[in-house]
């Protein structure tokens, strides 16, 4: 059932509209054999992608001067939302291009922007977001992956995982050392995919999300111009840690998309399953976990766009996008869990689609910052 959504400019219900039509078209009627496809072997939705970004949904939030079509914050996930409740792998591929184009958009210089957004902005292209390594996680500070500067370029020698997109990107936005000075020793640099000495590992076999091919990026040699290192050296931190706050509301907008379509899917299930000569969705004790499955999609939803409407307007909201990434992550955890109860045995099988949309939950309280970490974020704000 389509959410009931407000939406703050008549710019912004068109944006709505669309995305739901090409998700209607497009997106649900390919997503089950996508995802069982990409599960037994590499399979990558680039023409999805390319459909999207035809529509101007990949560059929502970016500047209009650049390519970009300057929608709020409020605007954006909702239409991330409504992309993850027809195909997960593909929302958190919009939410992740996002983010790498996130640094040159807030802190590159007026000639970054014209030279690069462009093209990250124009919809054929894809990026892929480098911070991760196989010893540094939450742990940013401990990253080793190394940028050396020779003249005007940066050689860069090291590993990233856990990247989204590896392998298929355009462009790889990437954090290096540049000094040993610990957490100050990092900096950002956009790393072209046609880069000599560029390489990637084998695709992770993941529990869910088959379609968001993630593997390691090896860095030999690669060698970049240093015009394309974006603020100062040992900035990079800084930048990865306002960048993850924005990738953070894209994730809980996502997972309160993909919560919403299990709760969509467990309500007519109920409505439809008969059992003792009604449907099985008359019986208070499956009622009441419908309607508590309903009142977390909602908190989701809330907090994410409480958090939204904060940045919009120019207010601090790193506390808040910790608490909508948390609150929207378990909410998805715990509703695709339950939508896998209310279908019985049914919803164990491949039959439906309970059981990836269970699969699918449980990275996001993983990625973009364990929600352990998010809770550490929050309790800061609290008690400093």
């Amino acid at each position: 059932m389509p959410v009931t959504r407000v939406m703050p400019t008549e710019e912004g219900q068109d944006l709505i509209d669309l995305t739901r039509e090409i998700c209607d078209k497009e997106l649900r009627p390919q997503v089950d054999d996508a995802e069982r496809e990409a599960a037994s072997g590499e399979a990558f939705p680039t023409e999805v992608f390319r459909t999207l970004g035809e529509a101007g949904l990949l560059s929502l939030p970016h500047p209009e001067e650049y390519g970009g079509y300057a929608q709020p914050y409020e605007v954006y996930l909702q239409v991330v939302e409504e992309i993850a409740s027809a195909w997960m792998s593909v929302a958190v591929g919009v939410s992740v291009h996002s983010l790498t184009a996130y640094p040159v958009t807030t802190f590159g210089t007026e000639e970054q922007k014209q030279e690069l957004l462009p093209a990250m902005l124009a919809g054929d292209q894809l990026g892929a977001y480098c911070l991760s390594e196989p010893q540094a996680g939450s742990d940013i500070a401990s990253m080793t992956t190394r940028a050396v500067r020779d003249g005007d370029q940066y050689t860069i020698r090291g590993t990233k995982s856990w990247t989204s997109h590896a392998g298929h990107a355009d462009y790889y936005t990437t954090f290096v050392r540049t000094s040993d000075d610990g957490g100050r020793g990092l900096s950002c640099v956009v790393v072209p995919a046609d880069a000599e000495g560029l390489s990637f590992g084998t695709p992770e076999k993941k529990m869910g999300l088959h379609c968001d091919t993630v593997r390691e990026v090896i860095f030999d040699g690669v060698r970049v111009d240093a015009s394309r290192r974006v603020g100062d050296e040992g900035q990079g931190i800084s930048i990865a840690l306002s960048a993850l706050d924005a990738g953070r509301l894209g994730i809980a907008a996502a997972a309160t998309g993909l919560a919403q379509s299990a709760l969509d899917l467990a309500a007519s299930y109920a409505n439809e399953r008969q059992q003792f000569g009604r449907a099985i969705g008359q019986f208070q004790g499956l009622a009441f976990l419908v309607a508590d499955m309903e009142a977390a999609v909602s908190s989701a939803r809330a907090t994410y766009l409480h958090a939204a409407r904060l940045k919009d307007a120019g207010l601090p909201f790193s506390k808040e996008a910790a608490v909508a990434k948390l609150v929207a992550t378990d909410a998805a955890m715990k509703v695709t869990t339950d939508a896998v109860q209310v279908l019985g045995g049914a919803g164990y099988t491949q039959d439906f689609p309970a059981e990836r949309f269970m699969r699918e939950a449980k990275v996001t309280q993983i990625f973009e910052g364990t929600n352990q970490i998010q809770r550490l974020v929050i309790s800061r704000h609290v008690l400093r």
